[in-house]
C-alpha cells in the first residue's frame, strides 16, 4: 500500500513513527508537530495539495516566508527558529523518501549554516559564588539550594532535572539513573555536598507524599496524599531561579542551567576526565557533540605534548 502524500494525513503518520519507531519524547513531537504543521498550514494556502507538488523554488519561497515571518505581536523568527522547521521538513521528507514516496528528495532541501553562539560557562570559583547566592534560611532557599548542587554535580539538562522522582534517587550511593535526550539511559553521580543539600531540603518536605523532588510554592496546592504531578517545578521555573542568583551572584555573564551544563564538563576536562568519560556523563550520542569544549582539552594536550615529547628544548 502506497504512503499517503496528502499534507495532513501524511503528518499524523510522521508523527506516529517519531512516538513509535524512533522513541521521541512527547515534547520533541510536540516540537515536530508545531514546525511541521506551520509548513502545511503554508503549503496548503499556496493551493498544493500534495506534498510531491513540493519542488525546490517552492521551498525557496518556503523559507522567504519564515525569513519574514512576524505574528499578530509583530514577533518573528530567529535563525535558529526558522532552521528548526527546515531541519523537521528535511526529516519528514526523509522518512517518505524511505517508504517510496515521489517527493523532493531531502538531500535538495538543504539545512541553513548554524550560527555559531559562544558558548557561556563560568570556573568554579564563580560557580561557588551561585551555589551560595540562595538565602538557606528560607524554605525556597533550601530547594534552590539543592537544585543548583544537583545541576552542577550531575550536569542534568533542566528537563531531566525537573522530571526526577524522590524514589528515582539513592543518596547512599550517591547516584541516579535518568532517561536523557533520545531516550538514552545514564547514571549520574552526586558530589557529597549536592547529598548534604538533597537531604536537607527533602527533610523539609514533612509529610507529604508527593513523587516530585522539586516542587513549587505558588499557586494551588495538591493534597499531601496524592502523587504531587501538578506540584512539580516547571523548567521556566528553574530557568528563572538560576538567573535571578546569577545576578545576585554578580557573575560576570547571565547563566542558564545549560550555562551550569557547560560548567560542569569544563569543570570535569579541566580537572583530567577525558572527552569520552565527559560524553557519557552529558549523555552525548556522538562524541563530536562532546568535542565543543576543545577550549579546555587543547591547553592540556599542550602540556601533555610539551611534557613527554622526545624533541624538548635542552
Amino acid at each position: 500500500m502506497a504512503i499517503s502524500t496528502l499534507p495532513a494525513e501524511s503528518l499524523v503518520n510522521f508523527l506516529e513513527s517519531l512516538e513509535v519507531e524512533k522513541n521521541l519524547s512527547k515534547l520533541t513531537i510536540r516540537n515536530y508537530n508545531h514546525y511541521l504543521r506551520r509548513f502545511n498550514d503554508w503549503f496548503t494556502k499556496q493551493g498544493f495539495k500534495d506534498l510531491t507538488e513540493l519542488d525546490q523554488d517552492t521551498l525557496r519561497k518556503y523559507r522567504v516566508y519564515l525569513a519574514r515571518y512576524e505574528d499578530e505581536l509583530g514577533r518573528t523568527l530567529s535563525k535558529k527558529t526558522q532552521s528548526y522547521h527546515v531541519i523537521s521538513l528535511r526529516s519528514w521528507f526523509k522518512w517518505l523518501v524511505k517508504r517510496d514516496a515521489e517527493v523532493l528528495h531531502p538531500e535538495k532541501i538543504e539545512l541553513p549554516k548554524a550560527e555559531s553562539t559562544p558558548m557561556k560557562f563560568v570556573s568554579a570559583e564563580k560557580i561557588d559564588r551561585l551555589l551560595e547566592a540562595p538565602d538557606v534560611s528560607k524554605h525556597s532557599g533550601l530547594r534552590d539550594r539543592a537544585i543548583l548542587e544537583v545541576l552542577f554535580s550531575t550536569g542534568l539538562r533542566v528537563s531531566e532535572l525537573v522530571k526526577l522522582d524522590r524514589d528515582q534517587i539513592d543518596l547512599k550511593r550517591k547516584e541516579f539513573g535518568v532517561i536523557g535526550k533520545g531516550r538514552r539511559p545514564r547514571v549520574v553521580f552526586l558530589s557529597d555536598r549536592a547529598v548534604f543539600w538533597l537531604e536537607k531540603w527533602l527533610d523539609t518536605r514533612g509529610g507529604d507524599q508527593w513523587k516530585p523532588v522539586f516542587i513549587r510554592f505558588s499557586g494551588k496546592k495538591e493534597a499531601l496524599f496524592t502523587d504531587g504531578e501538578e506540584m512539580r517545578l516547571t523548567t521556566r521555573s528553574v530557568q528563572r531561579l538560576v538567573d535571578t542568583y546569577s545576578r545576585r551572584a554578580h557573575l560576570p555573564i547571565k547563566l542558564s542551567p545549560h550555562g551550569i551544563r557547560h560548567s560542569f564538563a569544563t569543570d570535569l576536562l579541566s580537572n583530567g576526565a577525558g572527552l569520552r568519560d565527559v560524553q557519557e556523563m552529558l549523555g552525548h550520542k556522538n562524541i563530536a557533540t562532546t568535542q565543543i569544549y576543545t577550549h579546555v582539552t587543547r591547553p592540556q594536550l599542550r602540556k601533555i605534548h610539551e611534557k613527554h615529547h622526545s624533541l624538548k628544548k635542552d
